[in-house]
């Protein structure tokens, strides 16, 4: 299996598992969304608590330039050591939310 592959299958991976966390309030809605035509993958909730409309992102991922960048993390989960887990080394994964000029200071690929 080529890369970007093995990239895709990781993260529907990661994120259908995560996804069996959802709320289990019948007003949330948990919500995959796999765009493998442009590499986009999100878990979203959406809904209502209460009288507040919910539109949550949990995790969003793309995979552009070779390697998988973390959009969003909205979690304590550490995305990156679970996807060294699955085959990916840190060279491969980009924290997309850091400043650009502070991402030399992780441990994990500049961009």
């Amino acid at each position: 299996m080529d890369r970007l592959n093995f990239y895709r299958q990781c993260l529907r991976e990661f994120l259908t598992q995560y996804a069996k966390y959802g709320s289990k309030d019948q007003n949330m809605e948990t919500q995959l969304i796999f765009d493998t035509e442009n590499d986009h993958y999100l878990l979203l909730r959406t809904g209502w608590d209460k009288k507040r409309r919910v539109h949550s992102c949990i995790f969003h991922f793309d995979i552009k330039d070779g390697k998988i960048w973390v959009q969003e993390n909205n979690t304590d989960i550490d995305v990156g050591e679970e996807l060294e887990e699955m085959g990916i080394s840190k060279q491969e994964i980009v924290i997309g939310f850091h400043y650009p000029a502070l991402r030399q200071h992780s441990q994990y690929a500049v961009s």
